[in-house]
């Protein structure tokens, strides 16, 4: 979705169901006049950005949520060399530059610098890497939920006011970014994919539930629409910009501008928690048939292929959280079982190519804030926490084994990282490995 532009008004019999404004401030560096957020309080201090020095490489560093803060790993050293403290309980997402991280918080999206940029320059990159830093930086959303980048543009869906923020990720290196907005009808739990050709798919809803999805045209206009996705949640991008939305009968794909049901044998079947990849069509997602369950411990994960509409069901034998799931650098599904293991499946057969230890055994706290395993990939390598013993456990994925295992000084809750490569730069591969999301 451009931003050099504004958004389009939307035709008339669109108009009165949908809102839409376009914020289109300057960017301002960080002594620019024009800033229009401010510093929320007892949330904690920035540092001054520090200046930046050209490496020779740069490791992944990994930013983790604890219950009083956010830390920052350093993968090459092992070190943890930010340790900010924050109020609340906190959420992460990868702002979509490969530099910056949003924390959610109760004010919005806090922007966290991670400090690592690789700069193109011609056929190769130079990379820099200077201290990471919480910024005073903050997009407003009321009740942040769901961050999607993109193609090179970030939406940020706030819950309780059904706003779209849009912006290019690129520009918080200079400070605030250019905004722009879409509104939903209702307020509701929803999100909302940026596509490359200026549309945005959203999700469709009231402040019960979302109960489907819509493509808003590059005019602004509706393009297509469906209301069979009760209890919408989640997405997930494939291959060609097909779209997975997560449903309680089964899922909804967006492909070719149209809205396709998955036929599923049971009356409820949520996937609710999706990861896709941007060179596979098989998105990889939870799989619930207990509508009644307090807190359902599944034992299959889907495999929902976007070019047909169909559904795999694998058979793990053993249970998985909402933060289990992942996508490898091949595309091979990611699964991290209660048993202890990381379970690497073929996402086109279906077949576990292998299963790895990785953590003890545990099992999914009932109460969906609760810190619990959970796995992140960088560069080929699967991060994944352990909160029983304050750790992070590396896996070469290539290599099927456990490379190293980090201390840290908190119990750590979410994970994402910084690599200073922004998705879909070439020398890390065009690979998406989309956005963790909470099932509640």
């Amino acid at each position: 979705m451009t931003l050099t532009r504004r958004l389009p008004t939307l035709a008339a019999s669109f108009a009165a169901l949908l809102v839409l404004s376009a914020c289109g401030q300057a960017a301002t560096g960080p002594s620019g006049s024009d800033e229009s957020t401010t510093e929320p309080e007892g949330q904690g201090s920035s540092t001054a950005q520090s200046e930046a020095v050209e490496v020779d490489t740069l490791d992944p560093r990994l930013v983790l949520t604890y219950e009083g803060g956010v830390m920052t790993l350093d993968t090459g050293s092992g070190e943890v060399i930010d340790d900010a403290p924050l109020e609340g309980y906190l959420r992460v997402n990868q702002a979509g530059d490969g530099r910056h991280v949003l924390v959610t918080t109760t004010e919005g999206f806090r922007v966290y610098d991670t400090g690592l940029e690789a700069q193109e320059h011609g056929d190769h990159h130079h990379y820099y890497a200077s201290d990471p830093r919480l910024t005073d930086l903050v997009l407003p959303a009321d009740h942040g939920g769901h961050v999607v980048s993109h193609d090179g543009t970030t939406a940020l869906f706030a819950d309780g006011s059904g706003e779209v923020t849009l912006f290019d990720p690129a520009e918080l290196t200079d400070g605030e970014p250019r905004t722009e907005s879409w509104t939903a009808p209702e307020p509701h739990h929803g999100v909302a994919v940026p596509l490359s050709d200026d549309s945005m798919a959203v999700s469709v809803g009231n402040e019960e539930a979302a109960t489907g999805a819509a493509l808003i045209g590059p005019d602004g206009e509706e393009a297509a629409a469906t209301d069979r996705c009760p209890g919408l949640h989640g997405e997930a991008t494939a291959e060609d910009e097909a779209i997975v939305f997560g449903c309680e009968d089964g899922p909804v794909i967006l492909r070719d501008g149209e809205f396709t049901k998955v036929d599923v044998e049971e009356d409820y079947a949520r996937s609710g928690n999706l990861s896709g990849d941007h060179d596979s069509p098989i998105v990889l997602g939870d799989y619930k048939v207990d509508p009644d369950a307090e807190l359902e411990r599944p034992e299959r994960i889907a495999l929902i292929d976007t070019r047909d509409a169909s559904l795999e069901l694998v058979d793990l034998g053993a249970s998985y959280s909402f933060r289990s799931i992942a996508r490898g650098p091949e595309g091979e599904a990611l699964v991290l079982t209660t048993d202890g293991s990381l379970r690497v499946i073929d996402e086109e057969s279906g077949e576990e190519v292998r299963s790895i230890d990785v953590v003890e055994p545990w099992e999914e706290p009932v109460e969906w804030q609760q810190a619990r395993p959970a796995i992140h990939v960088a560069d080929g390598i699967a991060y994944v926490t352990e909160p029983a013993s304050s750790q992070v456990h590396a896996v070469d994925l290539a290599s099927g084994e456990v490379v190293r295992s980090y201390d840290l000084p908190h119990a750590p809750d979410e994970i994402t990282s910084g690599t200073g490569f922004p998705a879909g730069a070439e020398e890390h591969g065009e690979h998406d490995h989309g956005e963790e999301h909470e099932d509640h």
